[in-house]
């Protein structure tokens, strides 16, 4: 590899194992053991990759003894294959992560597959009529949750699958469970229905909002709750007295929201940065107090967004298929693919070393972090 190839060389052609799928990447989990990364398309597919990496770059660094610079190699080999499965439906198809290592995948034929980190798919968990559309797993309560877009059932992996009675007929085609396990959050066609789970199903409350939610995403704590909607920005909701509020004023629908756990803070995409406050200020009624400036502003939408699960970072994937991790609370950022496709899904794994990256143009990969560069 001569000087100019190498001084062209990104920080995601260094860090990250990257895998070609024939069609756009929908969205991608973790395993809850952190083993394994599933990828879904929109062809129906999912593929699997294994998290360990037989080139770390810790392997690959180099510090001179002159000038004390540190540089580090390109990979010598290509990464292990993905491995992929038949379609499970004719677009993209949900998943989570299940038990302890494992994905659930919801079928076009009404079923709830457990996809082993090994490709391997077992006997349905849940059997429901029409295709699953949404789905849900709680550890906690060792409890799925499935929606075929009319109706949700609970079941606990026995065959005993539970219909959801709602007064309401209408369509409930997003699901998330707190993460205790003991509510459950439905978004419905212009609102949320909260749900206690705990022994028979029981409705809490129901949400009116602006939109229809298509992303659900509670605080670690349970306390709160924060939907992106079709259009109109994003809804915030207090569960402690059923408060909601919508934070509008986006320029692109808001696809993600996600929590940050070390800087109790809200973030958001759909803007030409990232979007974020503290919730010592929640942004309720305008309030603008507890706005967080990190990055930089630009010309591109941010697509998504993911918080890191231990540090005071945040990774932003744009829709010209730029990626950064940066500061929260700080324009400092780090660059780590500067152009590509849009990207459509981002993902730090449980131990914050390794971030998995999806992209319109199929492309699947995982970036792996040295642990001395986020200190």
């Amino acid at each position: 590899m001569n000087q100019q190839t190498m001084q062209n060389l990104t920080l995601f052609d260094l860090l990250a194992r990257s895998w070609q799928r024939p069609s756009a990447i929908a969205d991608l989990r973790f395993s809850a053991d952190g083993l394994a990364v599933a990828f879904t398309s929109v062809d129906g597919t999912v593929a699997i990759a294994a998290v360990a990496d037989h080139e770390p770059p810790e392997s690959r660094i180099r510090v001179s003894n002159d000038l004390g610079q540190t540089t580090i190699r390109p990979r010598e080999k290509p990464p292990v294959p993905l491995i992929a499965t038949a379609a499970f439906g004719d677009g993209d198809v949900p998943l989570c992560a299940h038990a302890h290592s494992g994905f659930l995948v919801g079928a076009a034929s009404g079923e709830a597959l457990h996809l082993t980190a090994g490709g391997e798919v077992a006997e349905p968990l849940v059997r429901i009529d029409g295709p699953i559309i949404a789905i849900d797993y709680s550890a906690r309560a060792t409890l799925t949750a499935a929606g075929n877009g009319k109706d949700v059932f609970l079941s606990s992996g026995q065959g005993d699958a539970v219909k959801l009675k709602h007064a309401t007929t209408s369509s409930m085609d997003a699901l998330a469970f707190s993460p205790d396990g003991r509510r459950l959050a439905c978004g419905l066609d212009e609102g949320l229905s909260i749900w206690s789970v705990e022994g028979d199903a029981a409705l809490i409350r129901d949400i009116s909002l602006s939109s229809r939610p298509v992303s659900i995403r509670w605080s670690g704590d349970g306390s709160w709750l924060a939907c992106g909607l079709e259009t109109g920005g994003f809804a915030l909701i207090s569960l402690a007295d059923g408060r909601a509020d919508i934070v509008a004023g986006f320029p692109s629908p808001v696809r993600t929201v996600c929590w940050s756990p070390s800087t109790n803070a809200l973030f958001a995409s759909g803007a030409f940065r990232i979007a974020g406050w503290s919730m010592t200020a929640p942004p309720f009624g305008g309030e603008t107090s507890g706005a967080l400036e990190t990055g930089r502003a630009g010309l591109v939408l941010v697509e998504t967004v993911a918080a890191h699960p231990e540090k005071k970072l945040i990774a932003a994937g744009y829709a010209n298929g730029r990626i950064i991790v940066a500061q929260i609370g700080s324009r400092d950022e780090l660059l780590v693919r500067p152009l590509g496709s849009a990207v459509t899904a981002l993902a730090w794994s449980g131990d914050g070393r390794h971030l998995a990256i999806g992209s319109v143009d199929g492309t699947a990969a995982i970036a792996t972090f040295p642990a001395q560069m986020f200190k």
